[in-house]
């Protein structure tokens, strides 16, 4: 490891997609009602739709008898944990781990507090194509996805440190 300081500092970008997950979900609420009706936004492409979710991606687990809130509430937190423990041990400027492990925690955080204070996910971002949709999402899934994104295409196409034999 280096003797440089540790990732921790990106954090800072965790909260910001916290803040802007909330912010949205508090807007779709107050904005978006009913549930279930498109708002277009792109016609052809992109809806708001309030929606709500008490499992995980894809509606996982949504139909369970309420056991899974607690499940999905101690998964994000152990994955949260372990990820914050990855950036102590990473070093600041290692943004190509730091960038994406704080877009994850920070998704992984802002869909915990929905489901901490009202037992499912607020959901509002519907994408479609014809008479495809896209399962609806929020902001937090948006971080997420492109944390674990970037961090799979950051480890496959990393460049070879010098000297190195792979």
């Amino acid at each position: 490891m280096s003797n440089s300081p540790n990732a921790l500092r990106w954090l800072w970008l965790s909260a910001v997609v916290i803040v802007l997950d909330q912010v949205s979900k508090f807007w779709a609420l107050d904005a978006l009602q009913p549930a279930g009706v498109p708002h277009p936004v792109i016609p052809g492409f992109l809806n708001w739709t309030l929606a709500f979710n008490t499992g995980a991606a894809f509606s996982f687990l949504a139909n369970s008898a309420g056991w899974q809130r607690w499940f999905f509430v101690l998964l994000a937190v152990v994955i949260s944990g372990v990820l914050v423990v990855w950036l102590k041990r990473t070093a600041r400027s290692d943004w190509r781990t730091a960038l994406p492990l704080g877009l994850i925690v920070g998704g992984a955080l802002g869909n915990l507090i929905d489901r901490l204070h009202a037992a499912q996910v607020t959901d509002f971002i519907q994408v479609y194509y014809r008479d495809w949709y896209y399962p609806v999402f929020n902001v937090a899934d948006c971080g997420i996805t492109v944390g674990a994104a970037l961090l799979i295409a950051f480890g496959l196409f990393a460049g070879k440190p010098a000297g190195t034999v792979r």
